[in-house]
């Protein structure tokens, strides 16, 4: 599989063919916004390599996480800022601090049994109703940038180390294919 195409204007954020956003980087949250697309890029492209059942495979931590479960729970992360989002619109929204540890094992929970390409699907679905929701907000607000930024950017960069060492095992335990007309 290959990487998608990047373009990088000077007026948008990176982008690629599969998950390209446009977003102008104006305003006092560019740097949210541009983590947040470069970090699901790169994100999305790791898991995209797998199959289904390298994705299904256990241990991406220790506890047993598969990459299915890192998908389901970054998705359900998105979900919830989009959420939050949807209550700073109306007016709604009350600033406090969410259980995270609490929240980490609900999604879980949600998630398990679900198959791979429905978590992924839903993933894809929090990311872009996240974004749709956010883009309508009138203003950057320190709530708002935060979410962005603990949903987004920063929640990726802090999967990606362990996503890119699992994603390369797993891509190593594949049987080797012979090579075009060698027996």
């Amino acid at each position: 599989m290959s990487e998608p195409a990047l373009s990088d204007a000077s007026t948008t954020a990176p982008q690629c063919t599969r998950c390209a956003v446009a977003i102008l980087l104006d305003g006092t949250d560019v740097e949210e916004r541009r983590a947040e697309a470069a970090g699901w890029h790169e994100f999305h492209s790791l898991v995209d390599l797998l199959a289904v059942a390298e994705a299904n495979e256990p241990g991406y931590f220790s506890e047993g996480w598969s990459v299915c479960d890192v998908v389901g729970h970054v998705g359900a992360w998105m979900a919830q800022a989009g959420q939050m989002f949807e209550q700073m619109g109306a007016g709604t929204y009350v600033e406090g601090e969410l259980d995270v540890d609490e929240a980490n094992a609900r999604f879980l929970e949600m998630m398990r049994g679900i198959p791979f390409e429905t978590v992924h699907t839903q993933a894809w679905a929090a990311r872009w109703w996240m974004l749709r929701v956010w883009s309508r907000l009138p203003e950057p607000t320190a709530s708002n940038s935060r979410w962005l930024a603990t949903a987004g950017g920063e929640h990726y960069a802090e999967h990606l180390p362990r996503l890119q060492v699992w994603t390369q095992e797993l891509i190593a335990r594949r049987p080797k294919q012979p090579s075009p007309g060698k027996e």
